[in-house]
């Protein structure tokens, strides 16, 4: 009998471990980065190391949930050195309830601090004509403003950022 649930337990492992692996070729698949990036991804996976979600990340560090789109695939973040890769499916935009209008190609790189997002490659604001995003700020934790820095500087409701929305996919960014 104990021979039995091995071989079946053997199996059911073995089972799991290959839907993993499909399901780590397929993630991978959908996102194009360098390979040291991809190994660093594929070790975390492996590792099972529960990653929080890209809401929660942005919260704990003292900004709106919503600043990126819903529908990402996954998101990387170096805490050594506060870097914040988010891979998106294609270049998409997101309109807001304030009615600003972001921008994101398939994938966004920032340095991540409390309560900014610096060094923002990869995201545009519409201000008359599509300006690229820099710099995403609040001045204090409980501040009702978010500072978009394209530019110039322009302030924004928080409220209209605190919750992810939808994408649209476009065609150039």
């Amino acid at each position: 009998m104990e021979k039995a649930l091995s071989k079946v337990g053997s199996f059911w492992i073995s089972k799991k471990a290959k839907e993993e692996l499909s399901s780590i070729g397929e993630d991978l698949s959908r996102f194009s980065s360098s390979v040291e990036e991809k190994a660093k991804w594929v070790f975390e996976k492996l590792k099972g190391k529960p990653q929080k979600s890209l809401p929660e990340l942005l919260r704990e560090y003292g900004l709106p949930s919503g600043l990126f789109p819903r529908n990402i695939i996954c998101y990387e973040f170096d805490e050594s050195k506060s870097k914040l890769v988010v891979h998106l499916p294609s270049t998409c935009e997101v309109s807001f309830k304030d009615s600003s209008v972001l921008r994101y190609t398939h994938r966004v790189k920032a340095f991540l601090s409390r309560g900014k997002l610096s060094g923002i490659e990869g995201m545009k604001t519409k201000i008359i004509v599509w300006v690229k995003v820099s710099h995403i700020s609040i001045e204090s934790y409980k501040s009702d403003k978010v500072c978009f820095t394209a530019g110039i500087n322009k302030l924004r409701p928080r409220d209209a950022f605190e919750i992810p929305r939808d994408s649209i996919m476009v065609e150039e960014f």
